[in-house]
């Protein structure tokens, strides 16, 4: 009939898709043992599916079924069914885990990562994804973002790694600045495309376009990055995390624990800001977005000079001033009675950024060559996690009153410049 049409093209578009192919494992299995002779197997399948359609499927729709399990339960029993079933899963399950097994077997040995976490890694991942899908209500995609957003966290010591390896430590501090400019000049163009694709078709259909676009441009990110050839250094006897920590030099450490109160003071009013500037001040919107946009234009225009000088004269001075400025800015939101101050103090949220070049280089500079990217990985695990109570502290002190957490703030920042600058010496920055 013509109302099967349909379902039958889903059936072959299912059958003939490559993601149905690649997420398969004895499809993996069959190509490596076979080559290309399996796919004279899977050519076939599409058109046994519409043979199944005219045959089988009218059989189930006579006897009153929709599943073989369910024709099992009226043949025989409801336990029959349950076995069944049960064994189907049981298999699912075990080909889901081989699924997920192979990508974290390749990117262990790629990344010389243990294989429990990075199997722990990449299940985690899936389950957010799940979620993403089945998500009935907001609270339930903010429960998958745990899970997903596990994959941001491999992204930035293989960064880090990537470009200690491929430029010289002359060239560090530069290639960070030319990492960050590109990834946040995105950032300056894309919400507002963004919200004229939602105006000009819809909100579900500007957001399927804005997800085509990311598709389509995350396929071309992979052709490229396909085409990055770098050496690979490898790790001259196995260390686990205990020993990568031991690995790290003390000036390192020192860096670390400075970092943590230089993110506590961000941390403490990152959240508020908007709520600060838009209920206390009284700022609309569109200049709050504005005022964004004068801090990333900061960044961006600061951080080829800057990043040159630190390469040549030494990056000490710049690490300090970058965290000058993180220990200022709330002090100058706080400070400001308009929306011109608000102009001044993102200005300096935007200088920031002027030392983040030279920090990143200075860790990089500062971790041992064969286990680099664990190394920054665990630098970030430890940063993260201490600095993971900020926000609910912050949302403590704004309860005495919204002026507190970023007094406090600028506090912890002064802090941990100081610590910064008498702890690392210039010749462990330079």
């Amino acid at each position: 009939s013509r109302a099967a049409v349909p379902a039958r093209y889903a059936i072959e578009r299912g059958q003939w898709t490559e993601a149905a192919k690649l997420d398969d494992p004895d499809t993996s299995k069959f190509a490596y043992t076979d080559g290309m002779r399996f796919l004279v197997f899977y050519f076939g399948l599409p058109f046994a599916m519409v043979v199944l359609c005219v045959t089988v499927v009218p059989f189930f729709y006579r006897a009153r079924v929709f599943t073989a399990y369910e024709y099992l339960e009226k043949r025989f029993d409801l336990r029959t069914r349950t076995l069944t079933s049960l064994l189907f899963l049981f298999g699912r399950g075990l080909s889901v885990g081989v699924t997920l097994y192979a990508p974290s077997l390749v990117l262990s040995v790629i990344l010389g990562w243990s294989e429990t976490p990075t199997i722990l890694l990449m299940g985690g991942s899936t389950i957010g994804y799940v979620i993403y899908a089945l998500a009935p209500t907001w609270p339930w995609v903010l429960g998958g973002l745990v899970f997903g957003m596990a994959w941001a966290s491999m992204a930035s010591p293989t960064l880090f790694a990537v470009i200690g390896d491929a430029l010289p430590r002359e060239r560090r501090a530069i290639g960070f600045t030319v990492q960050a400019t590109l990834k946040r000049l995105p950032i300056l163009i894309a919400p507002a495309l963004g919200g004229l694709a939602i105006a000009a078709y819809g909100v579900r259909s500007g957001v399927r376009l804005g997800l085509a676009i990311t598709v389509a441009l995350a396929l071309v990110t992979l052709a490229v990055v396909a085409r990055v050839r770098i050496a690979l250094v490898r790790e001259t006897t196995p260390t686990g995390i205990r020993g990568v920590w031991r690995s790290l030099p003390s000036p390192l450490k020192w860096l670390l624990l400075s970092d943590i109160f230089i993110r506590t003071c961000e941390g403490l009013v990152d959240v508020f800001l908007v709520i600060y500037a838009t209920s206390i001040l009284g700022i609309s919107a569109p200049r709050y977005g504005a005022l964004i946009a004068v801090q990333m234009a900061t960044a961006i225009l600061v951080y080829v000079p800057a990043s040159k000088i630190a390469d040549r004269a030494g990056r000490k001075p710049f690490v300090i001033a970058t965290f000058i400025c993180f220990a200022a800015f709330p002090l100058a939101v706080v400070l400001s009675k308009s929306f011109l101050g608000l102009v001044a103090a993102f200005v300096v949220g935007g200088l920031r950024e002027v030392g983040e070049p030279a920090r990143k280089a200075m860790i990089v500079d500062l971790s041992r060559p064969d286990i680099r990217a664990r190394s920054i990985g665990l630098y970030y695990l430890v940063r993260s996690s201490a600095i993971a109570p900020a926000a609910f502290a912050g949302g403590l002190l704004w309860r005495l009153a919204p002026s507190v957490p970023f007094i406090a703030a600028g506090a912890v920042g002064l802090a941990g410049t100081v610590l910064f600058a008498l702890t690392v010496e210039e010749r462990y920055a330079g």
